[in-house]
């Protein structure tokens, strides 16, 4: 039975409420228990830190206090750390146990956004990233097992496609998987491994010619008018697109005023889908929306292609793995919830090696990206919810580094996935 309204925005004061836990034994219970240990161990300390990056809410590129503080709290806890790695609010922490081994990546995001400051939780993001590298650290120490990991402070995941520019400079490289995780509403106390929608950003730009609106207006090419009718377009195209496909944008424009035909009109648009395949059909049709509306008002119209992130191919083995920890111990797995309808950047990296993306629900009054969100961000409520998912993750990551049947199965259901992409690409 689908959740009711009131299961999907938790609200505060739910959180009493004991979830059904699944029963069972889990892989190495004594890791769980360890990593278990050491998170809440470190609780007050990750709070301060989730604290202080919420209260200092920065935009994408200018995560210069996140990184700092983020920095010096893993370089604190034995990690070796390179500062402005690769860009310059990016960062790694790298930590190495024993002789060989495998390496698990983690992602920690850490930007804001315009007006609203943390209404996607990456204060959260950023905790749980480096709440789970600690965790996985402490217990290759412990249980003395060689591997590698690697936390990578992600900058920029916010309209700039951070982890898209790192990806191709090569910081993901040599990772055998990578986990990350991410806040969103949802029923109480429960963790969603759906996808994402894939994204394509594209650019109009239209260039006119002045003239006074009202004196000789047949002297001027409009380009305004071209935004407008592209704009019509992409509406009347609406109804022939998937329902499970969005195109949305915005108009944007320098010196105009009322008795002068503008000369310059850009926007700035999305198209997204279920997969990488869907958008790139889907952006066939969208172009020429925007060249039409050029030729009907004489206008020159520039369109370019400006970035794309693709839909989050949760790893099944790893996202296996981390539902059968979560759910007995914390609360309910979907696959339906989380931010199926968004997009990220972290959608790239699993196209590219073995990861995944859950989503934890908080207790919240609005969906990400609005006010209620950052207020919610904040919650100690919302810390707790993530400690747990770092626990579970890194738990995850455990059994990465440590089981040789668990890695393999890793690899061989990345190739799966692999093929199945491409049937996708043939089918859209």
């Amino acid at each position: 039975m689908a959740p009711s309204a009131a299961d999907v925005f938790w609200q505060p004061g739910s959180q009493s409420a004991n979830p059904n836990i699944a029963q069972g034994d889990i892989y190495k219970p004594e890791y769980f228990e360890y990593i278990s240990s050491t998170i809440s161990a470190l609780d007050k300390e990750l709070f301060a830190l989730n604290q202080d990056i919420h209260d200092h809410p920065e935009l994408r590129f200018e995560e210069r206090h996140a990184h700092d503080v983020l920095t010096a709290f893993v370089e604190k806890q034995g990690f070796d750390v390179t500062r402005n790695y690769l860009l310059e609010t990016a960062w790694v922490a790298t930590y190495k146990h024993g002789n060989g081994g495998r390496t698990l990546g983690v992602n920690s995001e850490m930007d804001a956004l315009p007006g609203i400051g943390h209404a996607c939780g990456h204060n959260l993001i950023a905790t749980a990233g480096v709440a789970v590298a600690c965790a996985v650290k402490a217990a290759l120490e412990k249980f003395d097992i060689s591997g590698t990991v690697v936390l990578l402070g992600t900058p920029a995941e916010e309209g700039g496609g951070g982890k898209v520019i790192l990806l191709e400079k090569g910081a993901y490289e040599g990772m055998d998987a990578c986990v990350m995780c991410h806040p969103a509403p949802g029923p109480p106390h429960s963790l969603s491994l759906s996808s994402c929608l894939a994204l394509q950003r594209v650019i109009a730009e239209y260039h006119g010619h002045t003239a006074h609106a009202a004196l000789s207006p047949w002297e001027g090419q409009n380009a305004l008018d071209a935004a407008v009718l592209a704009y019509t377009n992409i509406s009347a195209l609406r109804q022939q697109l998937k329902p499970t496909h969005r195109v949305h944008g915005i108009i944007e424009g320098k010196d105009w005023t009322p008795n002068i035909i503008p000369d310059y009109a850009k926007m700035s648009y999305y198209v997204r889908a279920p997969t990488r395949a869907e958008v790139q059909a889907a952006v066939k049709r969208v172009i020429p929306c925007f060249e039409a509306a050029a030729l009907a008002t004489g206008t020159k119209g520039d369109v370019q292609l400006s970035g794309s992130t693709n839909d989050i191919r949760q790893n099944k083995a790893l996202s296996d793995e981390v539902a059968d920890v979560y759910s007995k111990n914390f609360g309910p797995v979907d696959y339906k919830h989380g931010i199926q309808s968004a997009s990220t950047d972290f959608g790239n990296v699993t196209y590219a090696l073995p990861a995944i993306h859950p989503s934890f629900a908080i207790p919240t009054k609005g969906s990400n990206h609005t006010r209620a969100f950052t207020d919610a961000a904040a919650t100690k409520e919302a810390h707790q919810a993530m400690l747990n998912v770092s626990k579970a993750l890194a738990a995850t990551g455990m059994r990465l580094l440590s089981d040789d049947d668990f890695a393999q199965k890793v690899k061989d259901t990345f190739q799966e996935d692999l093929r199945l992409r491409k049937l996708e690409a043939e089918m859209a």
